[in-house]
C-alpha cells in the first residue's frame, strides 16, 4: 500500500473508533451501563477494576481499545510491514479518532449554543411567552 492509501485508510479508519468510542462514552443510549461503570469506577477497592471500570467513561482511554480491536480486525499497518507498522498505526488512529471526536464535541457545542440563543431571541420577540403560548394567543378571534 503506498503512502498515500495508508493515510487515506487511517483517516477513514479513524471514523469508526471515533463513532464506537463516543457513543459508548457520551451518547444517551450508554447511559445506564456508563453511570454503573462509573460508580465502579470509584467505588471499587481494588485498582484494577477501578481502571477497568473508568474505561466506559473517557472517551480517550475508550478509544484505545476501540483502535486495537479494529487493527486486528483489519490488519491495518502504518509505514512499515512489521509489528512496528501496528504500533505506529495504533497510535496515530487513536490520535486521529481523538481529532475526530474533539471536532464533533466542538460542533455539538456550537449547536447546543445556537439553540439557546434562537431560544432566548424568540422569548424576548413572544414577550416572554413560550412558542406554543404565543400560537395559542395569535389564533384567538
Amino acid at each position: 500500500m503506498s503512502l498515500g492509501e495508508q493515510i487515506v485508510f487511517l483517516l477513514i479508519l479513524a471514523v469508526p473508533v471515533a463513532c464506537v468510542a463516543w457513543t459508548v462514552t457520551q451518547e444517551e443510549v450508554f447511559r445506564e451501563p456508563r453511570e454503573w461503570c462509573k460508580k465502579n469506577s470509584e467505588a471499587c477497592s481494588r485498582l484494577f477494576e477501578r481502571k477497568f471500570f473508568y474505561l466506559f467513561t473517557c472517551e480517550y482511554c475508550f478509544s484505545h481499545y476501540v483502535s486495537a480491536v479494529f487493527l486486528i480486525i483489519t490488519r491495518f499497518k502504518l509505514l512499515y510491514s512489521d509489528w512496528r507498522g501496528y504500533l505506529l498505526a495504533f497510535f496515530a488512529l487513536v490520535w486521529v479518532a481523538n481529532v475526530y471526536m474533539n471536532l464533533y464535541a466542538h460542533i455539538r457545542l456550537d449547536v447546543k449554543r445556537e439553540r439557546v440563543e434562537i431560544k432566548e431571541k424568540e422569548q424576548v420577540v413572544n414577550g416572554g411567552k413560550d412558542q406554543a403560548t404565543a400560537g395559542r394567543i395569535r389564533a384567538r378571534p
